[in-house]
């Protein structure tokens, strides 16, 4: 069996026809599998949903208990059978619960990274390689301009500006899921144990990370209301960036506007968002990541999606490794 005979592109996503699923469609299907809970990723409104369990608690707590009509939980490294194609789930080192989906059939594995990441991350499953005959890889980060720093070093940077000017609040813009637990489990790692403010938007999905036994120190609301609210002056707020368009980021005691993102890199964007500590921290795989694990896998074949994903297809060309672009489009960054 041809490889792009039993996973291709078609208009809703990446299709088996033989299983008849997609992989992470971006409208509804019949039978989706989710590689985790990104709203890019994990959309609701499917007649059937294969995911970890995880990312099956994180569709419900932001689509509802209806997100899909019926829900199957895929557990780490069991082999299920779907319409005779031979499929599994391997950590991805993304998010909580994020997932390699492993497809196979006509003795052809094919294993669909969704976004991943190498980097130490204590609050969720690291990434584990996956031997195949094809590999899809994403390439937020595809471009050898991107190195990221080491995480600590920037939550260190971080924790320096909040002790160089206590008389300010450090708001962090960190997306809710994934990228914000990341963040506080990097400050706790530091030792800073004060409580960390976070945005009301943020509640749940801490709530969860914590009940999963991911320790996120003392969080509080930094949503409150009455005269005398406090201006969280000394210490560390954290919001989704959206928040930083409206009042709630206008009423902190002179707040140094923090951004924690891969893009980060790139001073222009941190300019245009009007960041003053931009802090380089992503939840994805930067040039040297990427280029790295494609030669640990060793694939016979590599296909690139959701990114910078010409010049990951010519490394691999360069490489001596046949490569293409998959030209999916519905996916975005939200999360980085």
């Amino acid at each position: 069996m041809k490889p792009d005979s039993l996973l291709y592109p078609a208009p809703r996503g990446l299709y088996c026809a033989k299983g008849d699923f997609y992989i992470d469609p971006v409208q509804p299907v019949e039978r989706a599998l989710i590689t985790h809970g990104h709203a890019d990723h994990a959309r609701a409104g499917h007649g059937r949903v294969l995911a970890t369990r995880e990312t099956l608690d994180i569709m419900r707590i932001r689509y509802g208990e209806g997100f899909c009509g019926e829900s199957q939980v895929a557990s780490l490294g069991e082999t299920m059978a779907i319409n005779g194609v031979r499929v599994s789930f391997h950590p991805a080192g993304h998010v909580l619960g994020s997932a390699q989906i492993s497809v196979e059939a006509g003795g052809k594995r094919i294993v669909v990274s969704g976004d991943y990441k190498r980097r130490s991350d204590p609050t969720c499953r690291p990434f584990e390689p996956v031997p195949c005959d094809v590999f899809i890889t994403e390439a937020t980060f595809g471009l050898p301009v991107f190195h990221h720093p080491d995480d600590r070093l920037e939550t260190a940077r971080l924790l320096a500006s909040l002790k160089q000017f206590p008389e300010r609040a450090h708001v962090v813009g960190a997306y809710a899921l994934g990228k914000a637990q990341r963040v506080i489990a990097l400050l706790r790692q530091h030792g800073y144990d004060e409580p960390i403010h976070i945005h009301g938007a943020l509640a749940k999905l801490c709530e969860y990370y914590q009940a999963e036994g991911i320790d996120l120190g003392d969080i509080q609301s930094a949503t409150l209301a009455g005269e005398k609210r406090p201006d969280f002056a000394g210490g560390i707020v954290i919001g989704p960036p959206s928040a930083f368009a409206d009042r709630w980021a206008r009423r902190f005691a002179e707040p140094v506007a923090v951004f924690a993102s891969g893009w980060m890199l790139i001073r222009q964007r941190a300019k245009q968002r009007g960041v003053e500590l931009p802090l380089v921290i992503s939840d994805h795989c930067d040039w040297a990541e990427l280029t790295g694990t494609i030669r640990e896998i060793a694939p016979a074949e590599v296909w690139v999606t959701h990114g910078r994903e010409e010049a990951l297809v010519r490394w691999c060309e360069l490489e001596g490794i046949p490569a293409r672009p998959l030209h999916l489009v519905g996916y975005d960054d939200e999360g980085e």
